[in-house]
This record gives C-alpha cells, sequence and structure tokens, in this order.
C-alpha cells in the first residue's frame, strides 16, 4: 500500500511539469509541436506492417507477417568472444604450412588490429579436419558431435563485420548498429509477429559461461521499440525470473487484486497523457502475473526422459548452457517465437591456458558440442525443426597469425579479432540441408566469393520469418527505421 502511495506521490509531481502541460494543451501551437514530435517517436501508428495496433494493451497478440515465412521461431545461439573459424569450419591446409614464418605485409599494410602490433608470425590450424556427411563439410576434431548432423546444416563461411572490439560488433550483430539504441532482432521479430503463447514471454534470454555478454543486456533491449518486445532474461536456477514468486505472506489472490489496482491507476494515467509506455507497463504487469504459472513448470526439466537429459549432457538442477539449449527447445515449443542463448567465453587470445584456442577453444567447444547437436536432433525428432530457425556463430573471426602484443610472443597459441572473414552456421526453418556458400582465400585472412555482411544474416533471418527487410521498419525521430539500417541483402543461395 505504501507503494502505491508513493506513485500517487509521483504522479501527482509528473502533473506539474512543463512536459505535462504541453500534453495536456487543447489548442495552440504548443500542442501541434508536441503532437508531431510524439508522431515522430513512433506514437501514432504509420507504419502497415503490423496487422494489430501497435500500442494496445494487447500488444504481444499474434500477428500475420509480410509474407508466408518458412521459420515460426528463432534458436539465436550466441558464443560471446567470437569463436575461431580457422580451427572449426574454415579448413585451410595452406595455413599449415606457413605456420611460424612472418605474416604477409599485405595483411598489415593499413590494418588496424584490436592487439596485433609489428609483423607477427602465422599461426595453423589446431584441430584436424576432415569432410562429413554427403555434403562433404569440413567440420574439425573439436566438434565430434556437430559432424554426426552435418548434413542439416549450412555454413556461411565468408561472413565480415564493420567492428573488431567485442561490445559493437555483438551490437551490430544483434541490433543492426554498433551504437546503443536500437533494438535487437528479437524485439524486432516479436514486434512483427506477436506471440503465441500469452502466458510467455514472446522473447527470452539464456546466459551462460558466467558473465553477461560484453554488449550488455542491450543485445536484448527492444531501443526504441515498446519495452514489451525486449528480451526476458530467465535463469537455470532458483525462480526462472527474480521475483515471480509471491512475497511471503501474501497469497496469490492478494497479488491478483494488487496488480489490478496498480493497473487500475495505470489506466487513469494512461488517459491523462497517453504515454504509450504506460500501456506496455500494463501488459508487462499483466504478463508477469500469468508468468507465475506458466515459467516455472516450461523451465522445469524434471518429467523429461532420462534419455533426452542424457543425450544434451544434463545434470538436473544444475544451470549450464547444456541446460539452456534443451530449455530452447520447451520454449520454442511452448510457442516462444524468439530464444537467444548468449554463452560466454570463447575469446581466445592466447594470453592464458583457458583463452587459447589449442586448450581454451577445445574446452569450451567439448562443453557445447554435445548439446548443440543434441538440441538440432531432438527438435528434428518432434518434427519442430522444419519450422524452426537455428542460428550459431560469434560476432566476428580470428586471425590467420599467432597474436603478439606489444611485439611479445604470447604464451599460448592464440588469434586476434578479426572483421574479414568468419563463419555463421544455420539449420532448420527455410534453410538448405548440407550446404555451404562463401569462400576464403588459401590463408583464411579475406573472403574471396560470396562475402555477406552481418547485414545479410540479418535480413535473412528476417525473410525466413516472413518479412522484407527494406519495408519492415519502425517511426522514429522522423524517419522510418529498420534493423539492418540502409543497408543487407538476402543470403538467396541459402534459402531452401
Amino acid at each position: 500500500m505504501e507503494k502505491l502511495l508513493k506513485e500517487l506521490q509521483a504522479a501527482e509531481l509528473e502533473r506539474q511539469t512543463r512536459r505535462y502541460f504541453l500534453q495536456t494543451l487543447g489548442t495552440g501551437i504548443g500542442s501541434l509541436g508536441f503532437g508531431s514530435l510524439l508522431g515522430s517517436c513512433g506514437y501514432f501508428e504509420k507504419d502497415k506492417v503490423a496487422s494489430a495496433p501497435l500500442q494496445s494493451a494487447d500488444a504481444m497478440g499474434v500477428r500475420l507477417p509480410q509474407f508466408a515465412p518458412k521459420a515460426k521461431q528463432v534458436i539465436y545461439i550466441h558464443m560471446a568472444g567470437a569463436p575461431s573459424q580457422l580451427e572449426l569450419f574454415d579448413y585451410k591446409p595452406e595455413l599449415e604450412k606457413y605456420h611460424g614464418k612472418d605474416c604477409p605485409a599485405e595483411f598489415l599494410e593499413g590494418k588496424k588490429f584490436a592487439f596485433i602490433k609489428g609483423v607477427p608470425k602465422m599461426l595453423g590450424p589446431k584441430g584436424k579436419f576432415a569432410q562429413h556427411g554427403q555434403s562433404g563439410a569440413w567440420i574439425s576434431d573439436y566438434l565430434p558431435y556437430l559432424q554426426t548432423v552435418a548434413d542439416d546444416v549450412s555454413f556461411v563461411k565468408a561472413m565480415y563485420t564493420d567492428q573488431f572490439n567485442h561490445a559493437p560488433a555483438q551490437l551490430l550483430m544483434h541490433t543492426g548498429s554498433a551504437r546503443l539504441g536500437r533494438p535487437s532482432i528479437g524485439a524486432w521479430t516479436v514486434y512483427g509477429l506477436g506471440s503465441e503463447n500469452k502466458n510467455l514471454p514472446g522473447f527470452i534470454v539464456l546466459a551462460s559461461g558466467g558473465k553477461q555478454p560484453d554488449a550488455g543486456k542491450s543485445v536484448w533491449g527492444s531501443g526504441f521499440l515498446p519495452t514489451v518486445y525486449q528480451g526476458v532474461q530467465c535463469r537455470t536456477g532458483g525462480d526462472p525470473v527474480l521475483y515471480v514468486s509471491d512475497p511471503q505472506g501474501m497469497n496469490r489472490d492478494i497479488r491478483k487484486q494488487t496488480i489490478e489496482a496498480i493497473n487500475e491507476i495505470n489506466k487513469q494515467a494512461y488517459e491523462e497523457v497517453k504515454d504509450p509506455e504506460i500501456l506496455t507497463r500494463i501488459s508487462q504487469y499483466e504478463m508477469a502475473f500469468r508468468m507465475q504459472m506458466s515459467v516455472p513448470e516450461v523451465m522445469d526439466v524434471s518429467k523429461e526422459p532420462k534419455y533426452i537429459l542424457d543425450m544434451y549432457g544434463v545434470k538436473p538442477g544444475e544451470g549450464s548452457f547444456a541446460m539452456n539449449c534443451l530449455l530452447a527447445r520447451k520454449l520454442v515449443e511452448n510457442g516462444v517465437r524468439f530464444v537467444q542463448l548468449f554463452d560466454w567465453g570463447w575469446d581466445t587470445h592466447g594470453t592464458s591456458e583457458d583463452g587459447s584456442v589449442e586448450i581454451g577453444l577445445h574446452k569450451k567447444c567439448q562443453a557445447s558440442d554435445q548439446s548443440v547437436t543434441a538440441l538440432l536432433k531432438d527438435l528434428k525428432m518432434r518434427g519442430l525443426l522444419d519450422e524452426t530457425l537455428v542460428v550459431w556463430g560469434g560476432e566476428f573471426g580470428r586471425t590467420p597469425m599467432q597474436e603478439n602484443r606489444d611485439g611479445q610472443v604470447l604464451p599460448y597459441s592464440g588469434r586476434d579479432h578479426h572483421l574479414d572473414a568468419f563463419t555463421v552456421w544455420m539449420a532448420g526453418g527455410g534453410v538448405k540441408k548440407g550446404f555451404s556458400i562463401g569462400e576464403t582465400d588459401p590463408l583464411g585472412y579475406y573472403g574471396v566469393k560470396d562475402r555477406t555482411h552481418v547485414h545479410d544474416l540479418q535480413a535473412t533471418i528476417l525473410h525466413l520469418m516472413g518479412f522484407n527487410h527494406e519495408k519492415f521498419t519502425y517511426p522514429f525521430q522522423g524517419r522510418n527505421f529498420r534493423l539492418t539500417d540502409v543497408a543487407g541483402k538476402v543470403i538467396k543461395p541459402i534459402l531452401a
């Protein structure tokens, strides 16, 4: 009750501000100017993409895409830190011949690196490569489980980006911009399609590895979209969402009455000021109440058969990347539109054992390979893979030369950040099986055939979800914004 009184007091104080005065002007230049400002911030529905009103208490209702989609939901697996493509997928036997030799001058002239100084030595691949499946995909022995599903996966091998530092590169990968403030791809997806389960958020995030991504929670934020579309981070231990349980001494009926009282105040405030974020707040209070029952049930794996737990490598009660992969399947099975997995610890500079390509990268692969492969097999076994798009990758690639710092050789084998070539793979919803696009030069430095940009990947994901990335926009600050900014093209050869 005390909190309600404080909220009423805050609302009363807000009514005394200049902003409130301008909002409530009935006539005059002030109201016209303020009205145009609201329109430029997305207050008025100018965009025709969504079939339901953008600002409503039912903002998460199901909406139709622009055209028939190939995928209904997305599981995006981001290995934060950027795994080395040269140890995993991009086999370069020529690089082995140059191991230990000085880096060619043309690789260094006019280039900027995060840490490399002077003339580094070339570094041969540490993984042992072989071709797998009928497709003949090159996959190293770092990923023995993934080798068994090579014919279900399509590789994009000559991808490039504009950023060589983790935070801006992660932002670019997930929001289309290296700067803060843009909506994430998950938020765009839910804004366009809504949610099929009114008791669960349309966009859920699961993080592992002990740390958050370098770019923080902005990589699953809603930016200038209403906050109802931002990702909801769930935990794999304790309450899946903080404060989802009723406080001690409060039963469910009291909780319901409290939320109804809060929302009544919010509705009155909306009628006075017409701030669309108030509707978002109402929707979120109602969603939080429904989540109290639905989220714990969906996040409970105790009823999963033992063979499923063993397939993923899950230990009940232990939060892990493997657990997150299993939960991702359960979430899309229950109508969650976009599931984002972040796993921290894939940065391999060679400064430590865990940060090396010969030991640390191998350990990260051992901790994730089985569960990622199990996810693909499980989705396929349940008939969900054809309608679920699975994406795997990091924010950039790694250099074909050994990293050095201040001209000093590091104690372990490591590679610096590299923006000119890296590998992402996709599987499921609308993607060809056992396909590969893109080719890098013999040393794995430049893309020489079918190069694809980060914006191309984003355009392709949206296309598979039923949207033309050039026409899927949101009005903000006087112009229409889109995920792919002013670039991007669909990677058509990869489409099934």
